[in-house]
Order: C-alpha cells, then structure tokens, then sequence
C-alpha cells in the first residue's frame, strides 16, 4: 500500500522535507535572536541617552576604546574649538538621503587633552573630492554637549579609508589618527555635538538614534516556523491523496474486470 514511498520521487520529495524542517527552525532562530538583540540595542541607547551626562574625562582617555555600554552617553566638556586642524569626513547623508560631509572639529579641554566633536552635517555641493565652505565653530571658551561614539573603523562601518584625499578631508573619525596629526593627547572616541544648536542650524545637528523600532524580526520568525509545521503537513496531504489516486485506480480497473463482454451482433 505505502510501496510508493520507496520510488525515487517520493525518496527525494522525504528527504527534502527532512532537510526543510530543521533548516527553516535555525531560521526561525536566527530571526528570533535578531529581534532580542534589537530589543536589547533599544533598551541600551533609550538608557544611555535618558542618563544624566557626566564630563566626557570621566568615561573616555587617550587610547580607550568606547565600548557599546559607553555608546550614546550623553556628555559635557569645555574647551576651545581648534580650527585649523578641523576635517570633514566624506560621503555622509542625512536624514534626507543628501550627501554632504560631516563636520569633525577638535575641542582642546582645560587638561590640555583634545576631544573630537562632530558638529554635524553639510551639504555637499560640488564634486565630493572638494571640502565644502564650513561655518565656524564659536570663538573663545564653549560648553559642549554630546553623545559619545566610539571611533570608525572599515571593520565595523564597512567604509575603507581611502588615501590621496584633499587636506582636511577623511574618510573615518579617528581619535589615534587625529592625535598623529595634533601630536596633542587626543581622548578615545568622538562626541556627536547635541547643544548648543549652531548658528543658522549649519552644520545640521545629526539625530540621536531611533530607540523604539524592532524591526519585523520576531513576525519573520514565527513565519518561518510557521513554514516548518507546513511541511510535515503538506507531507502527510500529499500521501493521503496518492493513496485516494491509487484507490480509485485500482477501483476503475476491478470496474472494467468486472464489467460483461459485449458480443458483437
């Protein structure tokens, strides 16, 4: 009755359900664990930007690497704006989808240590090779107010640093390449500048990050076990209805047996 299975059809359609089904729960999973971690990424910045901010030497020093407990939070320093070494870092859109530049100025700390401070967006009008016309950052001492980011680097941005650009001009915030640069100690990281506003809004402050998407992760994730319980099922459908074809076969050939010769006249 069930021979059928042993058919080179019905082997392959078995097997294939087989691998289906444990491929397709690992697949769920992963969904499953993309959504946690979202979950959890959400809960980190919401914390972080909601804390109180503490003076930017209290979390970050020459040489620290910024850890992911550390990103977003929010901190103050005071200094002088340093000019004449500012760049501006390539190839950066805002919440537009514009390519601009983003405006990267160091703030040399009453310590003497320097912090880098991203004071925003451009627009990058003209070819992107060129370093946009830049307003200038406040003159004499500032109090600044920012969400700390650990340093780019093309492992964990995706973006290669390329060379022969203009003066000025990076591809990547790095605190160690810009303490060659300076020769000054230069604190681990960067802050995204979030007061004060600058005058006539330019550069374009960058927005803190989104804290309350999830993502359709965990809908993915049901879907695809969804499709594993389906397959089984689909199996046994499938079975069900050779059986009720080869029944009726077999019931239209006893017919045609059973049938009366007709002689012919």
């Amino acid at each position: 009755m069930y021979r059928f299975l042993l058919s080179r059809q019905w082997v392959i359609l078995t097997l294939l359900a087989l691998v289906l089904i444990p491929v397709m729960i690992e697949l769920g999973f992963w969904q499953f664990h993309r959504h946690e971690s979202r979950v959890a990424r959400n809960e980190r910045i919401a914390t972080s930007i909601e804390a109180a901010p503490v003076p930017a030497e209290e979390l970050t020093s020459p040489g620290h690497k910024v850890s992911e407990r550390e990103r977003y939070r929010q901190v103050t320093a005071t200094g002088r704006y340093d000019t004449e070494h500012e760049v501006v870092v390539r190839r950066r859109t805002n919440a537009d989808d514009r390519v601009g530049v983003h405006v990267v100025t160091p703030l040399v700390l009453d310590s003497g240590k320097v912090l880098l401070v991203n004071r925003g967006w451009i627009e990058a009008n003209g070819p992107q090779n060129k370093v946009p016309p830049i307003p200038a950052p406040p003159r004499g001492e500032v109090n600044v107010t920012g969400r700390l980011m650990p340093d780019e680097t093309t492992s964990t941005s995706g973006i290669k640093d390329l060379k022969g650009l203009p003066d000025g001009m990076v591809m990547l915030i790095g605190s160690a390449q810009m303490a060659t640069t300076l020769g000054d100690p230069v604190l681990g990281g960067f802050v995204q500048l979030a007061s004060p506003a600058p005058a006539n809004g330019t550069p374009e402050l960058l927005p803190a990050p989104d804290s309350s998407g999830i993502g359709a992760h965990m809908a993915y994730a049901v879907q695809w076990w969804l499709f594993t319980a389906a397959v089984p099922v689909g199996w046994v459908i499938l079975v069900r209805r050779e059986l009720r074809d080869q029944a009726a076969a077999k019931a239209a050939a006893t017919s045609s047996a059973d049938a009366p010769a007709t002689v012919p006249v």
